[in-house]
């Protein structure tokens, strides 16, 4: 769930600084083909950048100390009260929202198919035009949406000309992704300014199609003419839908020079940055940990980091990380684990805060068997790691770890999984 969440975090912050990056860049050019086509890629890498995982891993120094099984707290035990962690609400919010999007989108490509089927059809110029007087004019997927059709009529010809460009390009299909990346990142009011840039630009490429058989004065008198509000269905573009306007000024404003290309490589160092942040971890050789069986003791890396713990014990002695004879609690690792088990309890804080995590404790079991210099290698918060030092602190004495047969102290790593039910 915690996964789930993250993800969605992760590629709503990508989608979000693709629609800053179209609007700040290159919304001003003229270039509409290129600028469908990084709308369309960086909306699909949104999608894709947050879900891939590169472990740019830390060399180690080659040392190695002693691991202990993990150990699991937090199993819930039932009780006639059900408990959400505010993880658990929001993603239930979420998935509310998921069905309501869903639901309407289901809606309206049904009622499309209701009224397609109620409409007139016919062909014209390699076209399916379809009459129904409830229509505005517009396109949708191969059809050509209008109220009445009148063929010799320059006005209608302008229409059916800026229409059939939405068709021949497949606008539609553009604008069913979107509803999908609507689905999932509803809650994300950045998708609808995205798709919002999106039927832009493709109203910006169907006017440019229509301008080039007809003048730019005519064909901005009939959009004046044409203002209504309204979008109409999800997958539709609308001859008037909006920013008229702004496309008329677009029609009017002089080609982009060639040289102004430039700014689209700019798209290559943000899609890096992206894929730096979300796919790349930076972890220490230290973590890079197979899994533990329980009883198993295994020897792990230690990286740089850990070179702040390597001192001398209390008695002055050095520290061993490697040992002949292995520390061993009393009971062996059955008592350990008993006595973890009746000692170890989930903090509430961190249990009303959804806060879940493998705590990472690393002490040493002293020549004389006591446990001294306990400390968090990695913590989770929420009273998590204060839990996990006390438990450690008040262990019984162990049975030191000896070197050629002379009892040494001996450093431990221990994994304490807080995990909620």
């Amino acid at each position: 769930m915690n996964a789930i969440l993250i993800y969605l975090a992760e590629a709503s912050i990508c989608v979000g600084i693709t629609v800053l990056f179209y609007r700040f860049v290159l919304s001003e050019l003229t270039f509409f083909t290129l600028n469908r086509v990084i709308l369309i890629s960086m909306l699909m890498l949104s999608f894709v950048i947050p879900m891939l995982s590169f472990n740019l891993g830390m060399a180690s120094i080659g040392t190695a100390e002693i691991l202990l099984p993990e150990f699991l707290v937090g199993k819930e035990v039932a009780s006639g009260t059900v408990n959400f962690s505010w993880q658990e609400i929001v993603f239930y919010t979420y998935l509310v929202g998921v069905v309501v999007m869903t639901v309407h989108l289901i809606l309206g490509f049904f009622t499309s198919q209701r009224l397609l089927g109620k409409s007139r059809l016919m062909y014209y110029r390699n076209y399916w035009i379809a009459v129904h007087p409830e229509f505005i004019p517009a396109s949708f997927f191969s059809y050509i949406l209008l109220p009445d059709f009148d063929p010799n009529r320059s006005e209608q010809k302008q229409i059916v000309l800026h229409e059939s460009v939405h068709v021949r390009l497949k606008h539609s299909w553009d604008l069913l992704l979107v509803q999908f990346a609507k689905i999932i990142f509803w809650f994300n009011p950045l998708i609808y300014q995205f798709e919002k840039s999106l039927r832009e630009v493709h109203e910006y490429q169907a006017d440019q199609g229509v301008t080039l058989t007809y003048s730019k004065k005519e064909y901005s008198g009939l959009l004046l003419q044409m203002i209504t509000g309204g979008q109409g269905w999800h997958f539709m573009n609308n001859f008037n839908q909006f920013q008229t306007k702004k496309r008329i000024i677009m029609m009017s404003k002089p080609q982009s020079q060639k040289k102004e290309m430039r700014r689209f490589l700019l798209a290559i160092p943000v899609l890096a940055a992206l894929f730096f942040v979300f796919s790349c971890e930076m972890t220490p050789e230290e973590d890079i940990e197979g899994p533990t069986m329980a009883g198993e003791i295994k020897e792990v890396k230690i990286g740089p980091s850990d070179l702040e713990a390597r001192k001398l014990a209390k008695d002055g002695e050095e520290i061993f990380d490697v040992v002949e004879n292995q520390p061993n609690p009393q009971g062996g690792m059955a008592g350990w684990n008993n006595y973890l088990s009746n000692n170890l309890t989930y903090p509430a804080q961190a249990r009303r805060m959804g806060i879940e995590g493998t705590v990472i404790v690393v002490f040493v079991v002293n020549a004389d068997g006591s446990l001294s210099d306990v400390n968090v290698l990695r913590g989770v918060g929420g009273g998590a790691d204060e839990e996990a030092i006390r438990v450690v602190k008040n262990s019984p004495d162990w049975t030191p770890g000896s070197q050629s047969g002379v009892a040494v102290n001996t450093r431990m790593r221990l994994p304490i999984r807080f995990k909620l039910g």
